[in-house]
């Protein structure tokens, strides 16, 4: 889908923010799942879904599909299946509250990798960020909760791979049709979720049919849906600004923990979150400052 004007600012944020809904929607649905489905067959029934929809969507791009574009889907969707699998391990063993939190902190883990691997600078601010993030995981790890747990481990990795993944689409793809590359991606999350049911032992299970209704929406609304509204609207808005709408989402778990899953945190749970939550806000804020003046100056210069 492509439009010939750009659209209006509001609309464009409406669906950013509509996109972090169904992104958040998705801690509560994938609780609801692996609670009857082990986490690899959840990510196999997803994506196989989600992967037969885009069949469906792309079935008249097929032809322009060729090895360059499958090579690149392939690499960047190694970094999703990768994510989407730590992503449900995390949810499996812990709190949706702390997984959105955690998960955010993939903010922090990109400049982090930029500087080992391109020797990037990391910067006095992002330093910061991760000196709170710190703080408020040992808040989460001693807080008299439930600890640092195996869930929370899981979901810290996974922030780290979704910064692997976002970093992968920047450095790897090119002009690629988007849909044709969501597409492979979806493809191969599907394999890697298919190697791991075969390779991982799995218990006995049923699917039941809040499970099978979490599938579902998880295939259609934060995978289709979002990354179709996602790759047609964020190029309207800086990094910057659609990484300040996207921190929206642990908002969204947090109060879908609460109110559905009846999930309580303690005072000091609470304080750690808030300082994890604090520490992927405020160098986004800091760059959007920064943002804002060089525009300030560009439009005065150029008066």
């Amino acid at each position: 889908m492509t439009t010939s004007t750009t659209p209006a600012m509001n609309r464009v944020y409406f669906f950013l923010v509509l996109t972090t809904f169904f992104w958040g929607g998705s801690f509560l649905f994938t609780k609801i799942g692996v609670a009857t489905i082990p986490p690899q067959i959840f990510v196999l029934t997803r994506f196989i879904l989600a992967t037969l929809i885009m069949l469906l969507v792309c079935s008249g791009r097929l032809r322009k599909l060729d090895l360059g574009t499958l090579v690149r889907g392939m690499t960047v969707g190694i970094a999703l299946g990768l994510t989407n699998m730590s992503f449900v391990y995390g949810i499996q063993g812990t709190s949706i509250s702390r997984a959105g939190i955690l998960n955010n902190l993939f903010v922090l883990f990109i400049p982090v990798i930029t500087k080992v691997v391109w020797r990037d600078r990391i910067g006095r601010v992002n330093m910061a960020g991760i000196a709170l993030a710190v703080a408020g995981i040992v808040l989460l790890a001693t807080g008299g909760g439930t600890g640092f747990n195996r869930g929370d481990f899981f979901s810290t990795f996974c922030a780290f791979l979704i910064a692997c993944h976002i970093i992968s689409v920047s450095k790897v793809l090119k002009n690629d049709d988007v849909f044709l590359i969501t597409l492979v991606q979806f493809a191969t999350v599907t394999l890697i979720a298919g190697a791991a049911t075969l390779l991982l032992p799995l218990p006995a299970f049923t699917f039941t049919q809040p499970a099978i209704l979490s599938i579902i929406y998880c295939a259609v609304f934060p995978t289709v849906f979002c990354f179709t509204l996602q790759n047609i609207y964020q190029r309207y808005v800086t990094p910057t600004r659609a990484g300040l709408v996207y921190t929206l989402d642990p908002v969204w778990s947090l109060i879908a923990g609460f109110f559905v899953l009846g999930e309580r945190l303690n005072s000091v749970e609470w304080i750690g979150c808030g300082i994890i939550f604090l520490a992927a806000l405020l160098p986004l804020l800091f760059r959007l400052s920064v943002e804002s003046k060089l525009i300030t100056t560009y439009i005065k210069q150029n008066r």
